[in-house]
């Protein structure tokens, strides 16, 4: 049977999960990380991710959706909490969530990746932004991409603001962390030799060459850059082609997730038409709604 255990003040463990919020160092230390939110908390258990703990309103009745997440984790610590606790580590400041999960991080190895023959792979030089990596998870998983890579000093993936964004995605696509461009062109180059010639594209607004007018239905690792500075220069001597996303109005540049997002669908877009050929190109995709 799994702990059971109530907390009602601002106890050591309550601590330790507060500083799951807002501290990086402390969330790497204890390889865990806070998950908010009713489909990121779903998709965390769908997708098999190890739950430590679900932190649950020990106030009233449960929801049929709560009692159902913690039948399906029965190996997880539940932790009944005050209301006014659990809301401080919810993320919104004008309710109190139902559920509060723990959630055990992975190993950050590039062979979490499963690469195919026609594989798409997004690496991200050095964002700054949480939110923003979060959404390209989430604009990953819709287009299709194997995985995601964030790579150089960069912000924490895990970070509750990147995991909001990501909608739940980041349960659904392996991200991985890497240390430095070398780590990531080291793993290319073992791909290659295995047979999947996955091109290295990057993105630039003096790129060779609209993105629209680039190949990109083979296997391919597309590369967005730092939200300021863009791509680091290790990136930009290691890319086999350079690209750019045409613009008008008055508008400089893209938002680094917004770049990546057009990116992904440019590919998705491409591959499509490739495997429906010339006769019918209509669409049997699924169509979703932009929201959040």
């Amino acid at each position: 049977m799994p702990r059971s255990v109530r907390v009602t003040t601002r106890n050591a463990s309550f601590q330790q999960w507060q500083a799951l919020l807002a501290n990086r160092t402390k969330r790497h230390r204890a390889g865990e990380f806070l998950v908010q939110g009713v489909r990121p908390i779903t998709l965390a258990v769908e997708h098999g991710w190890p739950v430590s703990a679900l932190l649950h309103d020990g106030t009233g009745p449960l929801s049929g959706w709560a009692r159902e997440v913690i039948d399906r984790v029965p190996d997880a610590t539940r932790v009944a909490m005050d209301r006014e606790l659990l809301a401080e580590l919810g993320g919104k400041s004008d309710t109190a969530p139902e559920l509060v999960a723990v959630v055990r991080t992975p190993a950050d190895r590039l062979d979490r990746i499963s690469v195919a023959p026609d594989s798409l792979v997004l690496v991200f030089d050095r964002p700054t932004a949480p939110g923003n990596i979060g959404t390209v998870v989430r604009s990953a998983d819709a287009f299709g991409a194997a995985g995601v890579v964030v790579t150089g000093h960069a912000a924490d993936p895990y970070d509750p603001k990147a995991v909001r964004a990501s909608t739940g995605s980041l349960f659904a696509v392996p991200t991985v962390r890497a240390g430095g461009h070398q780590e990531v062109l080291d793993w290319i180059d073992r791909l290659r030799r295995r047979g999947v010639p996955l091109r290295i594209v990057g993105t630039d607004e003096h790129g060779d060459t609209d993105v629209a007018d680039e190949d990109l239905t083979g296997p391919v690792a597309i590369l967005i850059g730092n939200e300021t500075r863009g791509l680091s220069a290790a990136w930009r001597d290691a890319c086999d082609r350079m690209v750019r996303i045409p613009m008008t109005g008055a508008a400089s540049s893209l938002n680094a997730a917004t770049a990546g997002s057009v990116l992904l669908y440019e590919t998705a877009r491409q591959r499509r038409r490739a495997v429906a050929g010339p006769a019918a190109r209509s669409g049997a995709t699924r169509t979703g709604s932009a929201t959040g």
